[in-house]
């Protein structure tokens, strides 16, 4: 294959990774005109439309969408072969983009992807904190890592990193105000702190007779990421229900207080994610096969 058609592949594949011309540009180093260019050639050369333009969203046609898994597939081949033939002694270099939920990536990833990254000083990390659901396809990250059940994961892999139960508690000045819940029931006359369609969950989960049962607690207070809510617990506005590792601290210091223990026996898995067809550089390989040694360690529980 010419040059030429390798650079017509490779800007095809980031155009459509990337979901812009522009956005592909500034991957690539080169102005949009060049990849704009460089597709209509490779579109030339095929003698079909590979993509479908309009002024608000690009989409691939069935000829694109078929041309994009075969090149994928063989530039995953191409990044294998690479990383076979790599020295040993190779600096890894380059971006990954992992993007994570607020309080559990400040808290827990940070500092785990800071030291995975120190041995490499020419590895660049961008990280990005929320709690919305994201498509790596749409939000251009490399790697997502997201608390929950997966809606629509067809094109994406998935490798669970750890569990976490889910606890609902409160501050104790909150519990000697309003009292400590009993029974899931309870939780109607309770304040509660819940989350936003775009964020956290606005439905709890408790568990009874072995069986988990979806709660929509009152939502006094709805707030769009986890280290606000907890915080909102803390200074004494209501219950909430977050994973351990977000409310662990705050117990053990004594400003959040377990209730409904016994109701409290579901867990929720915590996944990493990327695109099932993407061709893996290999220090994006790096970072994921360290986070799952990591995990493995418990280092996420």
């Amino acid at each position: 294959m010419a040059p030429d058609s390798l650079a017509g592949v490779a800007a095809f594949v980031a155009v459509v990774e990337a979901g812009s011309f522009t956005i592909a540009a500034e991957r690539l180093g080169v102005t949009k005109s060049a990849v704009g260019k460089s597709v209509n050639r490779l579109e030339a050369r095929l003698g079909a439309k590979l993509i479908h333009r309009t002024t608000r969203r690009l989409r691939l046609t069935f000829d694109g969408q078929t041309f994009y898994k075969a090149c994928t597939a063989a530039l995953g081949e191409i990044a294998t072969a690479e990383a076979l033939i790599t020295p040993q002694d190779n600096v890894l270099r380059g971006r990954v983009h992992v993007d994570m939920p607020m309080a559990f990536g400040r808290k827990v990833l940070l500092p785990l992807l800071l030291e995975i990254a120190a041995p490499h000083p020419e590895l660049a990390l961008t990280m990005s904190f929320n709690d919305a659901t994201v498509d790596p396809m749409l939000d251009q990250a490399d790697l997502v890592i997201r608390f929950g059940q997966l809606q629509d994961s067809s094109h994406l892999v998935a490798r669970r990193l750890a569990r976490q139960r889910r606890i609902v508690c409160g501050a104790p000045a909150y519990l000697e105000r309003h009292g400590t819940p009993a029974t899931p029931a309870d939780l109607n006359r309770h304040r509660c702190i819940v989350g936003t369609v775009d964020g956290p969950p606005q439905r709890w989960t408790l568990t009874e007779d072995g069986r988990t049962v979806p709660v929509v607690p009152p939502a006094t207070h709805r707030l769009s990421d986890g280290e606000s809510i907890v915080e909102t617990a803390v200074a004494g506005f209501g219950l909430c229900q977050m994973p351990s590792a977000l409310v662990r601290q705050r117990i053990e210091q004594g400003r959040l207080i377990p209730v409904l223990e016994a109701y409290s026996d579901d867990w929720v898995d915590i996944h990493l994610l990327w695109l099932q067809e993407a061709a893996l550089a290999p220090r994006v390989r790096y970072v994921i096969d360290a986070l799952i040694e990591h995990a493995k360690r418990g280092a996420l529980d």
